[in-house]
């Protein structure tokens, strides 16, 4: 309870000490940000609790046992990713000022495969509206089929640790 008490202090002292530009602030800024960081490692006691409990360990084991499924998702991914979003940045770039590089391309590809679509760029031609309706369409098909592996892995693991 002390040592609470006295962490509680010190994130107070340097909390005062951020803010006024000088260089000891910088000092402090760093200092602070160590402290939130070992803050959050106290987070991962909570971890602790899942051998506790029976339906988490069956979801650990069932994630455990899809794990080669897991990795060719996000190889699978990545190229997806790199693909689409090179086309996309040659479709739209002479276009659309939003699709300036690649990179940014391969980010609006992100975005749209996991259908959470922020609406920050979009394609303006014909064929980039095309374009990413199909890739919209891939990509909720490319995430929804290693699913029923995953469901299949954890009906497996459900069942054996049911016996």
């Amino acid at each position: 309870s002390s040592g609470i008490n006295a962490e509680y202090g010190y994130v107070g002292l340097i909390a005062n000490g951020i803010g006024d530009g000088s260089e000891e602030s910088m000092d402090n800024k760093q200092a602070y940000v160590v402290l939130r960081v070992c803050r959050i490692f106290r987070i991962v006691r909570i971890f602790k609790f899942i051998r506790h409990s029976r339906d988490l360990l069956i979801i650990m084991k069932a994630v455990s046992n899809a794990k080669r499924e897991l990795v060719l998702l996000v190889c699978l991914l990545f190229i997806f990713v790199i693909t689409f979003g090179s086309i996309m940045y040659y479709i739209e770039s002479a276009h659309n000022k939003d699709f300036d590089s690649i990179m940014r391309s391969c980010w609006w590809v992100i975005v749209t495969i996991t259908t959470v679509g922020y609406g920050d760029m979009y394609p303006e031609s014909a064929p980039g509206k095309l374009f990413g309706g199909f890739v919209l369409t891939l990509g909720i098909v490319f995430l929804a089929l290693p699913m029923t592996i995953i469901v299949s892995k954890f009906s497996f693991v459900y069942e054996r640790e049911k016996m």
